[in-house]
C-alpha cells in the first residue's frame, strides 16, 4: 500500500490558466491564428526584400508579440467576468453584424402571444 497523496485535481470547472488568464485552448487558437497571419506575410515581405530566409524569423518575431499582446487583451477582457463571457460576447457581436446566428433570445421588451385584437377566438364544448 502506498501512502502517496494524489497531486492533480479530481475534477476541474474550467481549464486552468497558462498564460496571462489564458487556458490552453485559447492560446492555441491564439498561435494559430498569429502563424496563418505572420508566415506568409513575412514570407512575402521578405521575398520582396530578396532574402526569403529571414522571413522566418520576422515569422517568429512576430508571432510571439501577437500571443503577448492578444493574451494582454483576453486578460483584460476576462477581467472580473464569468466563465465563457468573451465567447458570448463575440457570438452575440457577429450576430449583429449577420455572419453568426446564436442560440439565444437577444429581443427585450414587452412579448405577447401573437394574437391580434381582432382574431376569433374559438368556440368553446360545453
Amino acid at each position: 500500500m502506498s501512502n502517496d497523496h494524489e497531486i492533480l485535481a479530481d475534477r476541474l470547472n474550467a481549464e486552468p490558466a497558462i498564460f496571462k488568464g489564458c487556458s490552453s485552448s485559447e492560446l492555441g487558437m491564439i498561435v494559430g491564428l498569429a502563424i496563418v497571419i505572420w508566415l506568409p506575410l513575412s514570407l512575402l515581405l521578405a521575398w520582396l526584400l530578396g532574402a526569403v530566409t529571414m522571413g522566418f524569423g520576422i515569422a517568429g518575431v512576430g508571432v510571439v508579440a501577437t500571443v503577448v499582446t492578444l493574451a494582454t487583451l483576453f486578460q483584460r477582457i476576462k477581467r472580473g467576468r464569468p466563465e465563457g463571457y468573451y465567447q458570448q460576447w463575440l457570438r452575440i457581436r457577429l450576430q449583429t453584424m449577420g455572419l453568426y446566428r446564436t442560440p439565444w433570445v437577444l429581443r427585450s421588451g414587452s412579448w405577447d402571444i401573437g394574437r391580434t385584437h381582432y382574431a376569433p377566438l374559438p368556440t368553446r364544448n360545453r
